[in-house]
């Protein structure tokens, strides 16, 4: 009797599994992610008396409530639609690029062996950067959705009118460009954290069981959270509207952002909003990761398995 091997599925076919795996997961976590930004942006000013002013929202719980409170439980929401259009076409391209990338490197390889570690990162950041620069722009319109009151809130075409309008022209919507191509190494420090940790955690297991590949999922995005926060931070400073401290002129660079925040904040202010951003990540990256493990397990390598690119 013969075994039929499983039909291989190219580009297109893994860029839609991956963006529609991670348009599932991040909609299960919506709140979270604008409660995130939400905590990110907000930052403590100095009154009159040489003090500090509390910030609005103190903690994820705090934020929720307070969000639900003055915009209704479809505030939690706000901006939802642009988000998943985004998290979609940044996965899509991510995905696709990935797999093109990987299937040139491995027509032109003279070695028949799987591609090293160093090489898988570095296709995978490839890919990530491409997708980063044809996708951005809806990750900046829906920063400024998620940040807008529920009175000043508009559509996701009218968002972007309004930031090619009212600031840099076109290019408005390619604000944070750099933070976000520095930031393709939150994919790339996820991967490698996933490949050294099921070694130590799973000894001598080639396909895991679902919980097994959620845990390691959660685990490495963890780390590269905990690792890339600074920049996170910066960059949704850097896509939103600016503080009133600010006097209404944008941030030109993640550094700028950086540099004002802990003048405000202390150096801890980077880190704000890690508890929801890390919660965010970790429940989308084990949902992908024990989807993915399932569907390409069999493998026996990672190559499959690539973690989301969505760093928001």
């Amino acid at each position: 009797m013969t075994v039929q091997s499983k039909p291989s599925i190219g580009p297109w076919g893994k860029a839609t599994a991956g963006a529609t795996g991670a348009v599932l997961a991040n909609a299960l976590v919506y709140p979270l992610d604008i409660v995130k930004t939400r905590l990110q942006v907000q930052v403590k000013q100095k009154d009159a008396g040489g003090g500090t002013s509390a910030a609005h929202y103190t903690s994820t719980w705090d934020a929720i409530t307070k969000i639900a409170h003055e915009d209704g439980v479809h505030g939690l929401y706000a901006g939802i639609n642009g988000s998943l259009i985004g998290v979609a076409s940044t996965n899509f391209a991510y995905f696709y690029w990935y797999s093109a990338i990987r299937t040139l490197y491995q027509r032109f390889s003279r070695s028949a062996a799987p591609p090293s570690t160093l090489v898988e990162l570095s296709l995978g950041a490839l890919a990530g950067a491409v997708a980063q620069m044809v996708t951005i722009p809806i990750a900046v319109v829906t920063t400024r959705q998620q940040t807008q009151s529920k009175a000043d809130r508009k559509g996701i075409v009218a968002t972007a009118h309004e930031i090619i309008e009212s600031e840099d022209g076109v290019t408005g919507l390619w604000r944070g460009l750099k933070a976000s191509l520095v930031l393709v190494i939150n994919p790339a420090i996820t991967y490698g954290a996933y490949e050294r940790l099921k070694p130590t955690l799973f000894p001598g297991k080639t396909n895991l069981r679902a919980w097994e590949a959620f845990v390691l999922g959660a685990l490495s995005k963890t780390l590269a959270t905990i690792t890339t926060q600074p920049l996170i931070v910066a960059k949704v400073g850097l896509q939103s509207k600016p503080p009133p401290s600010r006097n209404g002129k944008p941030f030109q660079s993640f550094i700028e952002v950086m540099q004002f925040i802990v003048a405000h904040e202390g150096p801890l202010g980077l880190f704000k909003g890690i508890g929801p951003q890390i919660l965010k990540g970790l429940l989308v990256q084990g949902i992908l990761m024990m989807t993915k493990e399932r569907d390409y397990g069999q493998s026996g390598r990672f190559g499959a398995v690539k973690p989301t690119h969505s760093v928001r």
